[in-house]
């Protein structure tokens, strides 16, 4: 395995270093780039390091043989801060980013804050020729994955192919009760009423079709947390859906039974997968759950270990 040199490093824009053999990144850049540890982590937290194209602030991340370690030459001191959103991933064609809850994919009047406008701020401030376009949605207060397309036909490609480009697509929610079954599939039909709220039938009521399968992660006597792998993507579905089962959403104010122990929908979007609608690969991205969905089981633990 070759070493980079700081003149070669610095002599370059960036560079690519190939893994082939199993380590951590944080070794694997002292190696590699005769750096100190102090200068990798700084490499880390400015966020010039990326795996596969995939960035990562993460020094304990596992690399595999076959896989390529990307460094900038320098800090990306021009890249998005805001409490919000945050870049997951940005190429020519479209941006992945982490929303935070309580901010709108999209704006339905010109003064409300949102992704779009955002990410729009964030282009204009690098100078780049684009706006936002949104092709899916997350509910203001569910955070998580999403796509924002950066030109019409990037789009359009979405758009038009997004349940086959779109293979894995899931949720984690902590639920209020103690689901017994491990897991199944929800299937209804969903259809808003005058006052927009969306109720659901177990046949076809001239609503959509929606399919939700779950699987119980961890449960105890007050709380549930639940992944669920969307089949259809419907408004409000998974709300809807697990208040269908008789164990609605932590926090949703909306479909939920009152209960709000970690004071917010308690509905997160971790994993997003698809095909990239340009360079066709395969795309994978996924975020951990929320440490305040653990909240509530901490607490019960702690109260039986006091007991």
């Amino acid at each position: 395995m070759r070493n980079i040199t700081g003149a070669a490093y610095a002599a370059s824009k960036y560079i690519e270093l190939p893994v082939r053999e199993e380590c951590r990144l944080l070794d694997f850049l002292l190696k590699q780039m005769g750096i100190t540890r102090n200068r990798a982590k700084d490499l880390l937290t400015g966020r010039a390091v990326s795996i596969d194209r995939k960035l990562t602030t993460r020094h304990d991340t596992p690399l595999h043989i076959g896989e390529t370690v990307r460094v900038s030459r320098h800090r990306q001191n021009t890249m998005l801060q805001n409490k919000y959103v945050k870049i997951v991933y940005e190429d020519k064609d479209l941006v992945v980013i982490e929303k935070s809850e309580g901010i709108l994919s999209m704006a339905s009047t010109s003064k409300q804050y949102c992704v779009k406008n955002v990410l729009d701020e964030y282009f204009e401030k690098r100078h780049f020729k684009c706006r936002a376009h949104v092709v899916h949605r997350l509910d203001r207060e569910t955070s998580g994955l999403m796509i924002y397309a950066k030109n019409i036909e990037t789009e359009k490609i979405l758009e038009e192919n997004w349940h086959d480009m779109v293979y894995d697509r899931r949720y984690v929610a902590l639920l209020c009760g103690n689901m017994p079954q491990e897991g199944g599939t929800v299937q209804s039909w969903l259809k808003d009423n005058k006052a927009f709220i969306t109720y659901s039938s177990p046949t076809d009521n001239g609503g959509k079709l929606a399919i939700t399968h779950y699987h119980k992660l961890k449960s105890d006597n007050r709380f549930s947390l639940v992944e669920m792998k969307l089949e259809t993507g419907r408004k409000n579905q998974i709300r809807v859906h697990m208040a269908d089962l008789g164990f609605p959403i932590a926090g949703d104010r909306k479909y939920g039974n009152g209960e709000d122990p970690i004071h917010r929908l308690a509905l997160h979007a971790f994993r997003l997968n698809f095909i990239h609608p340009v360079t066709q690969e395969k795309m994978q991205f996924e975020t951990p759950i929320p440490l305040e969905f653990m909240k509530p089981f901490r607490t019960a633990d702690d109260e039986q270990q006091q007991a």
